[in-house]
């Protein structure tokens, strides 16, 4: 759930309004714990897809449990779960204090 946690706060940019849900402040709507799976949905997995790409970067599938954003790459048990790992890589490789045109961007 880490993972997850991390995409929806840092990619995403949604706010955790209580324990189980977030709020999308762009939409102006919340979304229940069970409403984003992105590990095991590939329909959620593809709405970090649009983020990402909202956000500059360039999606690639490399076969089918391989996926790429511009340089970073990561693979999974299946496609969704790729989707994700990568996500994740982006923010681990970006959690530097000096990034902060990065972060502006993401939050």
């Amino acid at each position: 759930m880490v993972k997850t946690d991390s995409i929806a706060r840092r990619i995403m940019g949604w706010k955790l309004n209580r324990w189980d849900r977030w709020y999308d402040y762009e939409k102006g709507i919340f979304i229940q714990d069970t409403e984003f799976q992105p590990e095991q949905n590939l329909n959620h997995a593809l709405q970090i897809v649009d983020r990402l790409e909202q956000l500059g970067y360039t999606y690639t599938v490399k076969g089918t449990s391989r996926v790429c954003f511009n340089e970073i790459c990561a693979t999974g048990e299946n496609l969704a779960q790729a989707i994700t790992n990568a996500a994740y890589t982006i923010i681990e490789h970006h959690s530097i204090p000096d990034t902060t045109r990065m972060w502006q961007k993401l939050c």
